[in-house]
């Protein structure tokens, strides 16, 4: 993420005065940042730097009121600040079926208390929260507390969690019911839908039934609405709905690809796996010696390609047997035939073509591993254009590490493969595996940096007031991101789209922009979290300005788009995880002279942090 004023400053002062010896420490990045009066200044003969004397923004908590609640309830927070004290606490509420946080009261002293009146607003589930913020301008909000408002009969039913496989528990609860019996019937309905089921029927609290969701009545994949009615009589009470539960007891697709034979040194284990419903949340790569009942992980994966490199010297030498097991979002599980008779032999010569990356620009640097019991000689590195043999030295190297520097810009752009090949003291030749497809693309214009921040009332959620930046590494043409743009402040929308939709996984979550409809070009951007529940889509009223910055000594475009309102918030979820983005730029975006730009997967620079 992009670092604010406070971390620059403090940048600043480690550089002049060299006191800050590490200023991650300094800065929370989650912490919005102050406008304090500056009160500490420290001078060297050449330089002067002034900071504030509170750097450290306030804790705070919220108490339970305990659930469930009624009438008139008193709703406190504990706040502390040991710099420039508290100057206030706000206290919030927010209804589950809600559309904006709303205050209850704003304490300038303690105790940091609100009176509550919840006969005002309909009886259901609510989140409390508070905000403090100090005397030098830095807020720091709380985790929110959730308890139940039930001023009149009111039906609860238990959420059984977004995704669910076999038989489910569900419960419903009845709050104010009195001394009157009651008929409760658990109903689900094909979401959005009003067509309404019953799956049970109970007079007895708890009202609870089992949900079959391997039933014919169920279609796999699809999403449901769960609620509870109430029934005394001729009047009855409707719980809010559990919406959009997707059932899914259908197992992944699991193959595990033969690493070939003999293994020596690293080689790479891969499984192919899919998942049409909930997506494959994991992959288990395993072996098992000849003989042996048991078998070993050897690597556990949780992104599409799943693969890893393996370095078999750890294992004895023999036969082995390989396999994946591939477990869904939910839980289902699928283990892969087994590929057998496959022998690691490390008594012998062994070379690895290491991965130069799936694009390759500028100097490129080629490397390879290789041993060999009799001596390695040296290591030649060869490339070909993909689908050809027409092999090519690069470079030959008799010391490790075995590698070379490869200008390029010599060759055409395209797809190449490259290989490594040893010769050993007994002059005997063993070749690598082919790394196959890397792209060559000298593309004048990149993408540089993608960064968030965060600017919404919740932090590692999408909301109004976060910021999405790009940045290429030279001037862009405006009018080929979109038709007729000058730069100036757009009205565009951003889509945020379930990684599942575009089989990246639960955690592959993905932006892009659209303009009346139509894709802008800027490409798009894998989130790598989980920001949206499964298989949903959302999208924000947004605008998009250009500027222009200094990368590299060159003059270079920034795109800026920052969040509106969303059309769907409720299918929006909160990381707490660090991620690093990827952005993958348009080839329809070309630079001045029309150039297309490079398509190559762009990293977020800077520490691992957490977005928005």
């Amino acid at each position: 993420m992009s670092r604010g004023p406070r971390a620059q400053l403090a940048l600043a002062v480690a550089g002049v005065l060299g006191v800050f010896a590490v200023v991650s420490g300094l800065v929370s990045p989650a912490v919005a940042f102050s406008g304090a009066t500056f009160s500490s200044t420290t001078s060297n003969a050449v330089s002067s730097v002034t900071a504030a004397s509170d750097w450290t923004p306030p804790t705070v908590s919220v108490t339970d009121p305990g659930s469930p609640v009624k009438g008139t309830v008193t709703v406190s927070a504990t706040a502390i600040d040991a710099d420039s004290g508290v100057a206030s606490v706000t206290l919030q509420y927010f209804a589950t079926n809600g559309s904006a946080w709303v205050t209850l009261c704003t304490a300038t002293a303690a105790p940091y208390v609100c009176s509550w009146n919840t006969t005002v607003g309909a009886d259901g589930s609510y989140v409390l929260r508070a905000t403090a913020t100090d005397k030098a301008g830095y807020s720091t909000t709380s985790a929110g507390v959730q308890t139940t408002v039930a001023n009149n009969l009111l039906v609860v039913l238990g959420d059984p969690g977004d995704m669910v496989r076999g038989t489910v528990p569900l419960t419903a609860t009845l709050y104010n019911a009195g001394t009157v019996s009651y008929s409760v019937a658990i109903q689900y309905a094909v979401s959005g839908t009003t067509t309404w089921k019953t799956l049970c029927t109970t007079t007895v609290s708890p009202y609870a039934c089992s949900w079959n969701t391997t039933g014919a009545a169920f279609t796999q994949g699809e999403s449901y609405d769960v609620r509870a009615v109430a029934t005394a009589g001729i009047a009855s009470t409707t719980s809010s709905l559990v919406s959009g539960v997707l059932v899914d007891n259908v197992a992944p697709t699991v193959t595990m690809q033969d690493p070939g034979t003999p293994l020596r040194g690293t080689v790479t284990l891969a499984a192919t796996a899919s998942d049409a419903e909930s997506g494959v949340s994991q992959v288990l790569v395993q072996y098992q010696l000849s003989g042996a009942s048991t078998w070993t992980t050897a690597c556990t994966l949780t992104v599409d390609p799943f693969s890893c490199r393996y370095d078999t010297t750890k294992l004895p030498d023999g036969t082995y047997a390989f396999r994946a097991v591939a477990t869904d979002a939910v839980g289902n599980g699928t283990t892969s035939p087994v590929v057998g008779s496959r022998s690691v032999d490390n008594t012998v010569s062994s070379v690895s073509m290491e991965d130069p990356g799936a694009y390759l620009n500028g100097t490129a640097t080629l490397t390879a591993t290789a041993s060999s019991t009799a001596g390695v000689t040296s290591v030649r590195i060869d490339s070909a254009p993909t689908g050809t043999t027409t092999w090519t030295a690069v470079c030959t190297d008799t010391a490790s590490p075995y590698g070379c520097s490869w200008d390029t810009t010599k060759v055409a752009d395209g797809l190449y493969d490259f290989r490594a090949v040893l010769v050993d003291g007994k002059s005997s030749t063993t070749t690598s595996t082919t790394v196959s497809a890397r792209r060559v693309d000298n593309s004048p214009v990149r993408g540089y940096d993608v960064q968030t921040v965060s600017g919404g009332a919740t932090p590692g959620r999408l909301d109004s007031g976060d910021v999405l930046r790009l940045t290429y590494t030279q001037l862009v043409a405006l009018p080929t991101i979109t038709p007729g743009w000058t730069g100036a402040s757009l009205p565009v929308t951003l889509r945020l789209r379930d990684g599942n939709l575009l089989g990246f996984g639960s955690t592959g979550d993905t932006l892009d922009v659209l303009r009346s409809g139509a894709t802008v070009n800027l490409g798009s951007v894998n989130l790598k979290q989980d920001y949206v529940k499964s298989s949903k889509t959302a999208q924000f009223a947004a605008t998009m300005v250009a500027s222009t910055t200094t990368i590299n000594g060159a003059t270079a475009t920034v795109v800026t788009i920052t969040l509106g309102s969303a059309t769907n918030a409720s299918v929006l979820r909160t990381s707490s995880t660090g991620s690093t983005m990827v952005w993958t730029p348009s080839a329809a975006a070309t630079d001045l002279n029309g150039t297309p730009t490079s398509t190559a997967p762009t990293s977020e620079l800077g520490a691992l942090d957490r977005e928005f």
